[in-house]
């Protein structure tokens, strides 16, 4: 027999429902009037102050992007750091995490120190110098040592391991398994939500990395895609490559406008971290323990 609800509480789930489709419209609008914008016309967009819906929708802005050697090798640099630093962080957050699992002496003193740097951190100068005299300046590698392992991440990481079984380390030790074999075999194949989670953390993270890049990447060649994408909707002043040559193209060729041109690169540096995570998402609801354990 169906529930019979009164007129207040339909009233709060038609209030909450509006609230919700607002904080939709809210998040999507400006994704859809960037995405527009991209595929206008430079006729159009000029003439149209708010451009929702192009009567004509273009390549022109992406053909301009693709052709650009400087963003292209920009999304070539950004894969590699993301894909590189991800494994990287997760490599080192999963064995430092069982570590911390382990009977280890000093155990209390690591975490300590792990809870004493999530809450305090060396600031901006400090790490630069660091990162100077070990002589990563200039190289990806500062990109991806620096940060490679979130303390919040390792935290939660090691509450996770915590919370498998210990009969399944006990069986293992049992069968003559050492730490090593217990965490390749046991511990990382019932982790695959955490792994995937963390992941996509991590990879989100250097993907979107600009701040680093400005300061420990001298050379424009090795910018990421998130340095160029800041020089085209940012700056835009002459030092910018990209962003001038475009202004020159539009004024004398009617070839697309620069901010066109940021919008579809904008897009671009969107999208690819956008596919990634559906494929990820279907382990973040899986139990832990799935299958293995039956009693």
């Amino acid at each position: 027999m169906p529930i019979k609800r009164t007129l207040s509480e339909r009233a709060a789930d038609i209030i909450n429902v509006i609230l919700l489709l607002l904080l939709a419209f809210v998040m999507v609008f400006p994704f859809y009037y960037i995405t527009a914008v991209s595929f206008s016309s430079y006729e159009e967009f000029v003439q149209t102050e708010l451009l929702l819906f192009p009567k004509h929708w273009v390549l022109d802005a992406y053909r301009f992007i693709f052709d650009s050697k400087e963003f292209i090798r920009s999304i070539g640099v950004t894969v590699y750091i993301t894909i590189v630093g991800s494994v990287v962080s997760l490599f080192l957050t999963a064995t430092m995490a069982f570590a911390m699992t382990r009977r280890l002496w000093g155990q209390r003193f690591y975490l300590f120190l792990v809870l004493f740097t999530f809450i305090f951190g060396a600031g901006m100068i400090p790490t630069y110098l660091i990162v100077k005299a070990t002589g990563l300046i200039d190289s990806y590698w500062s990109l991806i040592i620096p940060d490679a392992i979130s303390s919040f991440n390792l935290i939660v990481m090691r509450q996770f391991f915590l919370s498998i079984p210990e009969e399944l380390n006990e069986a293992a030790v049992i069968d003559g398994a050492n730490d090593l074999q217990i965490f390749a075999r046991i511990i990382l194949p019932l982790s695959k939500p955490a792994l995937a989670a963390f992941g996509l953390f991590y990879a989100v993270g250097q993907w979107n990395t600009y701040f680093n890049a400005i300061l420990y990447l001298n050379d424009p060649a090795k910018w990421t895609v998130q340095v160029i994408l800041r020089q085209i909707v940012i700056l835009d002043d002459a030092t910018n490559t990209l962003a001038s040559a475009a202004r020159d193209a539009a004024q004398s060729a009617h070839l697309p406008p620069p901010e066109t041109i940021g919008m579809a690169a904008i897009i671009l540096a969107t999208v690819p971290i956008l596919i990634v995570y559906p494929f990820l998402q279907k382990h973040f609801a899986k139990g832990v323990m799935l299958g293995s354990v039956k009693g």
